[in-house]
């Protein structure tokens, strides 16, 4: 696996890999498909993305991170994104992508990282536990666009914490 960061051509093959994603529903608040030109406002030239990683393996594009500013959060934090791509399935994408996110969040002067995960969304709070951050918040009853409350946990990592431990893959 090779970590690079992102540019703006990878927003057809990024934008792909999030709407399947996205489609499959369940476990990102994103509820509808991204075009590549908005994929790359949103995760790596817009005016609210800070950093964006992708992974790349086999050729292809199989996982990306990003921070962000996007809705505006407190000073010293920025918003985090994980995705990986979901058929084929590549195992340690989110671990593989983490210290280069990190790096960047220390580059950056941030003091956390802010994840919000939807309640239902196993995989994604176990993910980001096993890379050390810490439940701080829960927003209760947000409903997606049918209606259907789901909660979201907000979890963050402090930016200087673990400075020389990487989490095992």
């Amino acid at each position: 696996m090779h970590i690079r960061k992102a540019v703006s051509a990878d927003a057809a093959e990024l934008s792909s890999l999030l709407n399947e994603i996205i489609l499959a529903g369940g476990t990102t608040a994103l509820e509808t498909p991204l075009s590549a030109a908005e994929f790359a406002d949103w995760f790596i030239d817009g005016e609210f993305p800070l950093t964006c990683h992708v992974v790349e393996h086999d050729q292809s594009l199989v996982g990306f991170q990003s921070l962000s500013l996007y809705g505006d959060p407190p000073k010293g934090f920025a918003d985090i994104a994980t995705f990986a791509r979901m058929n084929p399935r590549t195992a340690g994408v989110g671990s593989a992508l983490f210290p280069a996110t990190r790096a960047a969040a220390e580059e950056l002067g941030l003091e956390f990282i802010n994840a919000t995960i939807r309640a239902d969304n196993v995989s994604g709070l176990g993910y980001y536990t096993k890379m050390g951050f810490e439940t701080y918040d829960r927003l209760v009853q947000v409903p997606l666009q049918d209606g259907t409350p789901v909660d979201r946990i907000k979890k963050r990592f402090r930016v200087d914490a673990g400075h020389h431990t990487i989490p095992d893959a």
